[in-house]
């Protein structure tokens, strides 16, 4: 008990992500767009999608980021129910992405430079199952492709340790509540948490990425 109330604590501090939301916003869930003609879409989950989204929607040939979640056993789940982690949910982000802008293997080493995937169920502050890093493959070439990245990594010794990351195929995508699109934009200058945790991701990504980044964000 002692630990769920620090937990609850700290993350009101933090800025939880449903944190001051009116209850019936917090139930309005985002669209899933429709692929546009020459169009591809790709799943990853690295943390907060918050940051994640924000990361993958600065690339270049990258048209729109969902965020919501993967890779568990519920259908339809809510924040608060993935929270609790027994949904077994990721947060996620869904990347709709012009291949003839940029290659899958692109957005991939961009996924794994946006949060730090050799730490096991968390990232930073956020602790859970529901902060995995875990990419989801759609074709046998996608999953080697993941796994070639995975290992140019781990022999590039860019982090420390190995890449815990999970690799597995998609099933089905929950888009999550409209207040969770596009929140990094909306409100970085008034969330703490945006500043402390998601910025610092998305700063290393750029920095890494410099060259696969939208013109604007390239001078950023």
């Amino acid at each position: 008990m002692k630990k769920l109330v620090m937990y609850l604590v700290a993350a009101i501090l933090l800025g939880s992500c449903a944190n001051g939301q009116p209850y019936k916003e917090r139930n309005e869930f985002a669209a899933v767009p429709q692929l546009k003609p020459n169009e591809q879409v790709a799943t990853f989950g690295g943390g907060c999608f918050w940051a994640l989204s924000e990361a993958m929607l600065e690339l270049k040939g990258v048209n729109k980021v969902v965020s919501g979640y993967a890779g568990g056993n519920t259908k339809n789940p809510t924040y608060e129910e993935v929270c609790t982690r027994t949904t077994n949910h990721a947060e996620v982000v869904q990347i709709y992405y012009n291949p003839k802008q940029i290659s899958y293997s692109t957005l991939a080493e961009s996924f794994f430079f946006a949060h730090d995937p050799t730490t096991l169920n968390r990232q930073g502050p956020d602790v859970g199952t529901d902060y995995r890093s875990i990419a989801f493959y759609r074709t046998p070439q996608e999953k080697q492709t993941l796994l070639q990245v995975i290992a140019k990594i781990n022999a590039t010794k860019h982090y420390s340790g190995k890449v815990v990351t999970q690799v597995e195929p998609f099933k089905v995508f929950y888009p999550a509540e409209k207040y969770h699109q596009g929140y990094y934009r909306l409100h970085l200058a008034d969330n703490s948490y945006l500043t402390s945790v998601s910025m610092p991701k998305i700063v290393k990504m750029r920095r890494v990425m410099k060259a696969q980044l939208k013109p604007e964000f390239q001078k950023l």
